[in-house]
């Protein structure tokens, strides 16, 4: 059985929320008859029932709508669209639309008291491993020999050499001799690329290159520059209008940080004052992440160790939030593993909790965590405003165009297969989070989207087109733009060629092209994703926000070029004519339908003129 179109519109002027009300609109097509539509709504859990009425209706577009009462007390709203044929009912939901009633999980979701920042949703994100982007001050740079790390000396390397792999064991000892001199020193290329926000791996004192073991929280590691080179780097990057994000490693700290390391810290050593900051088993022996045992967990049990990161007055995460550095946010590392007694024990309250402190220092701070997983959880309001999008958006990505899962075992998805995917895993979150959700094809974790595609630039075109147009903020992972190559941790971390002669250009151009056109065009940062077409090899989809709207379409496929036909009469737009934001060709719908054709491999970007 076949469900008819139904649509629900959430942005401006189609939904509209105050203190105390709630306007809905549900797009349908004349050709299905419906008895009537009514709003499913949950005040205080229970259901009712609100019957809808036809605003207008345009061709074959029917509008309807309704303005609800806002349950007092109530945070949290749940919603869904009942619509009565002469015999049978459709339930239009976030995940779709079905003839029965849906589970509440996916039910539309709007919270009345938390949203994330405004300008998140307009920025382009930039992600830097320092160590590997640019060396602007050589003497700060790690000497061979300087130290060792988990009993290897550290050794020092040449800009370019070939990252060592994960097997030969010196993977995290290795320096390069990036640093904060050489991210200032490139920020006129990020603006010229079109970047405006940045995403640091972290920067804080370590022993090793990429500082996920923390050994100081208030000091810039020493490599990298100062405290107040660090300051001077964010007053540069306000007075350019650009935005900064941290990475903050709270869920477990180095073996060298002053709480674990002897004497006086908590390793071996029950007396120590910071004994209760980690879990020890009755053998004295400790919890670390995953088992790495450089790597001691931070038990979140201990008021001391709440103190210290989020509670107290100059706490870690209110601590960078304020002048001189006054960073723009925090992106939360394996925030879902975050807890009590070794584990993920009250993980929730203490994730609202690190909220409330960045929020009280900042209430316009974004708060992103790292999941490479569905974290729908964490994405209600009340905890994160957005998550790295590995599930909703690299992950089927990837799936769709690179052929591999994220554990890199082959795996085949339809267009239709990727469009059910984003949509499914939208359907879990609210509106205001899924334009705030972090969109990437990769990153310091994974290997690089085009060494996944085996260098075909073709293919690498559609990724990056989706990931400046699809909802979401994007984010692009150093180098990428240039066309660099990585496998695996760590090779996906090699150094950026800064030598012109390696870049990619027209690669490069294409991501200048996109970001430009986003940053242009409001609909591809806060306007609704709504699907004209799914196919095998073809997906095309509309963003649409009052009466700016673009339609972005690729093909797959190798040979085949493919004629789409796509009813932009369901996306209640006024508007009819549209140019190729690429090649100029121009466009007009008739009765309210675009025609165009995709060449093989390609991507097509309309907007509407």
């Amino acid at each position: 059985m076949t469900p008819p179109f139904l649509f629900h519109p959430q942005v401006s002027p189609w939904f509209r929320a105050t203190h105390d009300q709630l306007l809905l609109t549900l797009f349908s097509d004349a050709e299905t008859a419906f008895d009537q539509v009514l709003l499913r709504l949950e005040p205080d859990n229970e259901e009712e029932l609100h019957p809808m009425a036809l605003l207008e209706q345009r061709g074959r577009l029917q509008i309807w709508q309704i303005a609800v009462p806002l349950p007092r007390g109530q945070e949290h709203h749940r919603y869904c669209f009942k619509c009565l044929t002469d015999d049978g009912q459709w339930w239009l939901h976030g995940g779709g639309c079905d003839p029965a009633m849906p589970a509440r999980d996916t039910h539309f979701r709007y919270n009345s008291r938390h949203r994330p920042p405004a300008w998140v949703q307009d920025q382009v994100f930039y992600q830097i491993f320092p160590d590997r982007f640019c060396n602007g001050d050589p003497s700060l740079d790690v000497q061979t020999g300087d130290y060792d790390y988990r009993n290897r000396p550290v050794i020092h390397k040449a800009w370019g050499e070939p990252v060592s792999a994960q097997g030969e064991g010196t993977a995290a000892c290795e320096f390069y001799g990036g640093d904060l001199a050489g991210i200032d020193q490139k920020l006129h290329y990020l603006q010229s690329l079109g970047v405006s926000a940045l995403y640091l791996n972290p920067i804080f004192a370590s022993p090793s290159n990429h500082k996920y073991d923390t050994q100081d929280y208030y000091r810039v590691d020493p490599h990298f520059g100062s405290n107040a080179q660090f300051a001077e780097l964010t007053r540069n990057l306000r007075q350019r209008g650009m935005r900064l994000v941290l990475d903050a490693v709270v869920n477990h700290t180095s073996t060298e940080h002053p709480w674990f390391a002897p004497p006086a810290g908590a390793h071996r050593n029950p007396a120590s004052p910071w004994r209760s900051f980690y879990t020890f088993d009755a053998e004295g022996d400790y919890v670390s992440w995953k088992g790495i045992r450089s790597l001691p967990k931070l038990d979140f049990a201990s008021e001391q160790v709440q103190d210290a990161v989020y509670r107290a007055d100059d706490a870690i995460l209110r601590h960078w939030m304020r002048p001189p550095y006054l960073i723009d946010g925090w992106r939360l590392d394996v925030i879902h593993m975050l807890g009590e007694e070794g584990c993920a024990q009250g993980n929730r309250h203490h994730v609202r909790a690190i909220r409330t402190a960045i929020k009280q220092e900042n209430p316009d701070a974004y708060v992103l965590g790292e999941h490479f997983f569905e974290a729908s959880q964490w994405l209600q309001g009340d905890q994160e405003d957005g998550a790295m999008n590995y599930y909703g958006f690299a992950h089927p990505i990837r799936a769709f165009l690179a052929g591999k899962d994220i554990a890199y075992h082959p795996i085949k998805i339809s267009a239709a297969g990727l469009d059910q995917w984003l949509r499914q895993a939208r359907a879990h979150i609210p509106f205001a989070n899924q334009l705030a959700q972090f969109n990437l094809l990769d990153s310091h974790d994974t290997a690089r989207f085009l060494q996944l595609l085996d260098g075909d630039r073709t293919r690498m075109t559609l990724a990056v087109t989706l990931l400046m147009t699809y909802i979401g903020v994007p984010c692009i992972y150093y180098g990428d733009e240039v066309g660099m190559l990585g496998g695996n941790d760590p090779d996906c971390r090699r150094c950026f060629p800064w030598e012109t002669t390696h870049w990619d250009h027209a690669l490069h151009e294409r991501y200048r092209h996109l970001i430009r056109l986003r940053r242009q065009r409001p609909a591809l940062r806060r306007g609704d994703c709504q699907t004209l077409y799914a196919g095998d090899h073809t997906l095309a989809f509309a963003r649409t926000l009052e009466s700016d709207q673009v339609v972005v379409a690729c093909n797959r496929h190798p040979t085949n070029p493919r004629t789409l036909t796509l009813p932009l009469w369901q996306t209640g737009a006024s508007a009819t004519r549209f140019r190729d934001a690429s090649s100029g060709e121009r466009f007009e719908l008739v009765q309210g339908e675009l025609q165009l054709t995709l060449p093989p491999g390609a991507a097509r970007v309309l907007i509407a003129t």
